[in-house]
């Protein structure tokens, strides 16, 4: 895909798990085993094409709403996923970013995903975030609840403030990593809503929704939707040259 323009920063909303599973009678934590699954490879196909930084959306703050059952099986599955791809995750230079609140997760899951992000501190190729219970309105809040205690702090005046200033104080701007806005988000599984993911940051991002339930998503459709991503036209609330 050497001719393809290829996004810096890739956001995924990974739906579809649970109509996966349930369109095949079993449970529902092994949908989302297999979404697992594919993590793992849009993960790899994302570091081994050149995508900059990759956030996938894991856990939200809205799913706590669910079945107890379904939630201790997700967390399972982190303690799992960092037990079995740490390695070839080192090996890769992958570096993982923690977006949300994760300390309210269970303690073993904790634990292996502090083990992850000391582990793989001082890579520097993918930036992998994972979007783990997170949501963009609590996100923005808190963001905005620091920004004031600074203000108030610094004596500044609060009509100086910029877009930057808040931009400094969400999940993706206070991590020291210069994670910029997602240039592109795909949505699984055939919703067409964002599900309050990134609500900030993809202001001008480049949407595609697709029909397949995410442990179905492959490679090939990832190539296929990053070449869609290629042949837009990103104008940012401006207009072409030619249409000035």
């Amino acid at each position: 895909m050497s001719d393809v323009k290829m996004p810096d920063h890739v956001g995924i909303i990974m739906d579809g798990n649970g109509r996966w599973a349930k369109a095949r009678m079993l449970p529902r934590v092994l949908g989302h085993n297999a979404g697992m699954e594919a993590m793992k490879r849009i993960v790899k196909a994302s570091s081994k094409i050149g995508v900059k930084y990759l956030t996938v959306y894991a856990f939200s703050t809205e799913n706590w709403k669910r079945s107890t059952e379904e939630i201790n099986g997700i967390f399972k599955l982190i303690v799992k996923y960092v037990n079995s791809e740490l390695k070839e995750l080192d090996e890769n230079n992958v570096k993982i970013n923690i977006m949300g609140e994760y300390d309210m997760l269970p303690e073993d899951s904790v634990e292996a995903i502090d083990k992850m992000v000391e582990t793989l501190k001082d890579n520097d190729g993918l930036i992998f975030n994972i979007a783990l219970n997170y949501g963009g309105r609590d996100e923005i809040l808190k963001g905005v609840k620091s920004l004031y205690k600074e203000c108030i702090k610094d004596g500044r005046d609060i009509d100086t403030l910029t877009e930057n200033d808040l931009s400094r104080y969400l999940y993706s701007g206070s991590c020291n990593l210069d994670i910029p806005d997602p240039d592109l988000i795909i949505r699984t599984s055939g919703e067409v809503r964002m599900s309050n993911f990134l609500t900030w940051q993809s202001a001008y991002s480049e949407l595609i929704f697709t029909d397949t339930l995410w442990p179905d998503f492959t490679e090939e459709e990832y190539g296929k939707l990053l070449l869609e991503f290629s042949k837009r036209k990103r104008r940012f609330g401006g207009r072409e040259q030619e249409d000035k």
